[in-house]
């Protein structure tokens, strides 16, 4: 999740042509769109499997602290190491001690993999001096909620006691789920809105490709994707399928409206994080926040809050693609080539608009529902297996990727990356569907096999 760490002086918000430029300065020409990265990996104690807590010895803290020797800047929230910033990115944690990457913006795939190498690399030599691992899954595979510690951040404590009230599974969100992420540009409104369409229409492809979270407290949990059901009951006020985006009329004002209407976590003062959980941001912008009185909103608490409605597409300053498990190396490298493919060649995105621009809400849902549970199985609308389907989905990403035409020093391009992908489908087994066959084969029906296989 979204870590603050610009904490100088913020501009007030004086009207709402100042919640719409933050969407209206992201356009960038062309030339000039970049790839961002983010991936979220559990850390773990070699000796036993368990969760390390922050403040223990060898524990989170000790991990963070340790990663400065790579040229890491500390961010400082209440005394606490809770974050690192540097050329590749800012490093930070989630709920339960989650370790994320969010890469920086970058111009090609090859820099996006060799940013994914430099990290792992770096926790990898600090885990070693530690005892720590890192696992590549999308779930926890056998941690229950109360084995696992919570980290000291202050919007994590408002979140622990608001989420129980709006869904049963938002703690498991918070505390025992891993993603692959990428954040990707657009040039105008107009670009958005297709981008935006086509991508939240084409997530349950992603979902069923990085499918990767069969198992829960031990046992297989009946998804491929736990993961990705976790979110169907989680908050509804800010998740789901969005019907409004593929509606005449969406835009800039459009997300602006749904994002004052989700309702708030917290106000950051100083250090402080004020828990204004279930509050609207427009009572804010009147002054009229309960507990908050006659104190108005700033920039950076509009940035705050754009950070807290969750579908699987988000729109702030750029476009975040938010749909897949977490998973070893190769695939973090996959996922940013699936969408650059699919969004950053303008053929490739008519071409990825046409295969879904004829669904219906209820069919759009339906996928949705399906593909964490069916994962290549699921149908998709227009009759043909998610199996099939998604084959023709790398077609169009692998044809956009020849035609950026981004070459390494080896003088090759981009379309390697999808490689991963190509192997599932014509495998027809997803990252799930291998873990659920060794489960019920040479693992005889134990998890902790996992964490030889499947840590970086």
């Amino acid at each position: 999740m979204t870590t603050r760490t610009d904490t100088s002086e913020s501009p007030p918000i004086e009207g709402r042509a100042d919640l719409l430029s933050v969407f209206e300065k992201g356009e960038k020409p062309k030339d000039r769109w970049k790839i961002g990265t983010e991936h979220e990996k559990f850390v773990y104690r070699i000796e036993d499997h368990r969760a390390p807590s922050w403040e223990e010895e060898g524990g989170i803290r000790d991990l963070l602290t340790a990663l400065t020797d790579f040229g890491w800047k500390p961010v400082i929230e209440a005394d606490k190491i809770i974050a690192l910033t540097g050329p590749d990115g800012t490093v930070s944690l989630e709920p339960s001690g989650q370790l994320e990457l969010s890469g920086a913006a970058l111009d090609n795939l090859h820099q996006t993999c060799a940013e994914a190498g430099r990290h792992l690399n770096q926790v990898k030599a600090v885990g070693e001096k530690l005892d720590l691992g890192f696992l590549g899954l999308g779930m926890w595979p056998d941690k229950t909620r109360d084995e696992l510690p919570w980290m000291p951040k202050g919007r994590y404590g408002i979140m622990r006691r608001y989420m129980p009230n709006k869904g049963n599974l938002g703690l498991d969100m918070m505390q025992r789920t891993c993603t692959i992420q990428t954040n990707l540009d657009y040039s105008s409104e107009a670009d958005m809105v297709l981008k935006f369409r086509a991508s939240l229409a084409l997530q349950p492809v992603a979902t069923a490709l990085f499918a990767n979270s069969p198992f829960l407290e031990g046992k297989p949990n009946g998804y491929k994707s736990f993961r990705s059901h976790v979110w169907e009951d989680t908050d509804p006020d800010r998740t789901g399928m969005l019907p409004f985006v593929f509606e005449d009329g969406f835009g800039y004002e459009r997300w602006c409206d749904y994002v004052l209407d989700v309702p708030m976590y917290f106000v950051m003062r100083g250090t402080d994080y004020h828990d204004v959980a279930g509050k609207s941001f427009r009572d804010f912008l009147e002054g009229k926040l309960e507990g908050l009185e006659g104190d108005t909103p700033t920039m950076a608490d509009w940035l705050d809050h754009m950070s807290t409605p969750f579908p699987e597409v988000r729109l702030k300053s750029f476009m975040e693609m938010r749909g897949a498990d977490g998973g070893p190396w190769s695939r973090i490298c996959a996922l940013p080539a699936l969408w650059v493919g699919l969004l950053y060649d303008q053929n490739a995105l008519d071409a990825a608009w046409d295969l879904v621009k004829d669904w219906t809400i209820e069919e759009r849902e339906e996928l949705r529902s399906s593909v964490p549970k069916l994962a290549l199985e699921a149908t998709v609308p227009d009759g043909r297996s998610m199996q099939e389907f998604a084959g023709a989905v790398l077609d169009i990403a692998e044809a956009g990727l020849t035609t950026r035409a981004r070459l390494n020093s080896s003088g090759d391009n981009e379309t390697g990356f999808l490689d991963p992908l190509r192997e599932i489908v014509a495998s027809g087994k997803t990252p799930a569907d291998r873990l659920l066959d060794a489960y019920h084969g040479e693992w005889n029906e134990s998890v902790a096999p996992v964490y030889e296989h499947y840590s970086f």
